[in-house]
Order: C-alpha cells, then sequence, then structure tokens
C-alpha cells in the first residue's frame, strides 16, 4: 500500500518553508506523494456544510496556497515522490486552462502529476467564480472529457454543452500517456461517476467499514463500465489525528499513535484500497512540525515492516 502526506498549504504553519521542508523530508522518509487541496476563500458568514445548518467555516480555510502553483513549486525541490491534488474544484475552472496546468506540472515534475478533481460544494466560490451550481453533475463528466481532449493528439476539438474548444494545438501534453484522474466522491451517483469517467476514486476515510463498502462499490461499477477493476486505483483521504500517545477506543479510524495508525493499515491489505493520504493540518499546529515528521517517520517505518 502506497502512502502520502497532505502539504502544509493552510493553518497556522502554511508558507514556503514549511512545504518545502515536508515535501523534501516526506520523500526522504519513503513516502509516495505529497498533496495539495483548493480553497478560494473562507466567507466571513455562516455557510451550510454538507447539507447541515449554516456554521462558521473552518478557520483553516484563512490561508489556502494554490494547488498547483505549490505543486510546481515542490517539483523542483523534489525527484521521486507523486504531486497530487485532493481535490480541485474542477467546475470553478475552465477546462482547457486546468488541462494546460495539470500538463504543464507533468512536464516540470517528470510525469509524477496526479489529478485529483472533485465539484465544489460551496455557494460562494461558485459565485465568486461565476459559475452556474446547475453544472454539478453532468458538467463534471464534460470537463474531465474535455481535459483528457487536451491531453490527446492535436489538433484539439471539443464542442460540449459548457465548454467549447476550436479545433486547435494545446501543449505542451503530460508526460504521462494517461494523467491520472481520481474523482472524490462519497455518494452512490458519485462513486458510479468515477468508475465511468476516473482512473481512480479520493473518497475521505469516516470508518473502516464505509471505507471498503465505498471501495467495493467502486470497483464493482467500473466492471460494470466493461472496464478492468486492477486498472484503477482508490486513494483514501484520512484527515486525522497523528499523536504520540496512543488514543482510547474512540479514536477514529487511521487516527491515532503510528502503532495504532500501522495497525490498521496492515488490516487494510487486500481490501482493495491502494493508496493512503493523511492529512494533519490541526496536528502540526498543536504538535509543531518538527514532532509531526517525526511522527510521520515512525508511521512508516513502522507501516513498512
Amino acid at each position: 500500500m502506497e502512502l502520502g502526506i497532505a502539504l502544509p498549504t493552510s493553518g497556522p504553519l502554511a508558507g514556503p518553508a514549511a512545504i518545502a521542508r515536508v515535501a523534501q523530508e516526506a520523500e526522504q522518509l519513503g513516502y509516495d506523494s505529497v498533496w495539495t487541496y483548493e480553497r478560494l476563500l473562507r466567507p466571513t458568514a455562516p455557510v451550510a456544510i454538507g447539507g447541515g445548518d449554516p456554521q462558521p467555516v473552518p478557520e483553516i480555510y484563512r490561508v489556502a496556497y494554490e494547488p498547483l502553483e505549490t505543486l510546481s513549486y515542490v517539483a523542483a525541490l523534489t525527484d521521486r515522490v507523486k504531486l497530487g491534488t485532493s481535490i480541485i474544484d474542477a467546475l470553478l475552472h475552465p477546462a482547457v486552462v486546468l488541462a494546460k496546468r495539470l500538463a504543464t506540472l507533468d512536464q516540470l515534475s517528470g510525469g509524477r502529476a496526479v489529478a485529483g478533481l472533485g465539484q465544489g460544494w460551496m455557494p460562494q466560490e461558485f459565485a465568486a467564480t461565476e459559475t452556474p451550481m446547475s453544472r454539478i453533475g453532468r458538467g463534471m463528466d464534460e470537463v474531465v472529457a474535455a481535459m483528457r481532449a487536451c491531453w490527446g493528439p492535436d489538433p484539439v476539438a471539443y464542442e460540449g454543452d459548457f465548454t467549447h474548444i476550436a479545433e486547435s494545438e494545446i501543449n505542451p501534453k503530460p508526460v504521462q500517456p494517461r494523467l491520472p484522474v481520481l474523482l472524490g466522491a462519497m455518494t452512490p451517483g458519485g462513486i458510479r461517476r468515477a468508475a465511468r469517467i476516473a482512473d481512480g476514486l479520493n473518497p475521505v476515510v469516516i470508518t473502516r467499514d464505509t471505507l471498503i463498502d465505498m471501495t467495493k462499490a467502486f470497483r464493482a461499477a467500473v466492471e460494470e463500465q466493461g472496464r478492468d477493476p486492477g486498472s484503477v486505483t482508490v486513494v483514501a483521504r484520512a484527515n486525522v489525528p497523528l499523536t504520540a500517545e496512543p488514543l482510547g477506543d474512540e479514536r477514529p479510524f487511521l487516527g491515532g499513535s503510528p502503532r495504532q495508525i500501522a495497525d490498521d493499515l496492515a488490516g487494510l491489505e487486500g481490501t482493495g484500497v491502494d493508496h493512503v493520504l493523511f492529512a494533519t493540518a490541526g496536528n502540526e499546529a498543536e504538535a509543531g512540525l518538527d514532532e509531526t515528521l517525526s511522527l510521520y517517520s515512525d508511521l512508516i517505518r513502522l507501516a513498512r515492516r
């Protein structure tokens, strides 16, 4: 199983020095990937998150470094780790612009880009980019198809409901013959969409059972599409605490001490989960970057045994 770390692109420790240090130490420790995410803005008014009552938007979003510029910076500082987004809100960007930026990152990194995409959820971000929220759903199919067209042979042309690309040369192309597209999805419909148009699924870990159920549903849907379930990947995002001391029985799955997390990872072998990325932004703020990186060192040592 591959393991990755979310870079400190948001929160109180976000900044070029911390981003560079985590990326380089992650590579030196043997992690397989580093990840960024997108947040365009933090509304000061309460926002309904996940369909619940309006509430203050988390303070961690006060600062959020742009994901692809950050990964281009990291590409110059590393040699091996994959450079992924988990996630970029694809509907907020013109498909041709996003495709060209990802292809450029793939060139600059020697073929290490992973395009983790989602639809977005915050009305204020849709409004700020003048994107109708009615595009959620079928608009996602179109933006992925248009991006793949941009990455394909010239001349490129695409005609859809929302995207219109006149026959053109669009370069550079990615280094990778097929730049991997992951879809951040958790609902049955989103999982089926990922099975239809993506190279992988990028769900957030809630519990072990829900993660395994989503993984099974995704691979079954891939097979129903006539695709090889072995050709896709599941990259689970664990927004969890990483602690020096073990947590009690109520700890979140894949959270706690390095030993507890390593045991959880061992229990995922053979379940179809291929890759786990750890996002512990609150951990760095509380424990400090030195301590957090020390814990990540312990974690990968134990997990690789």
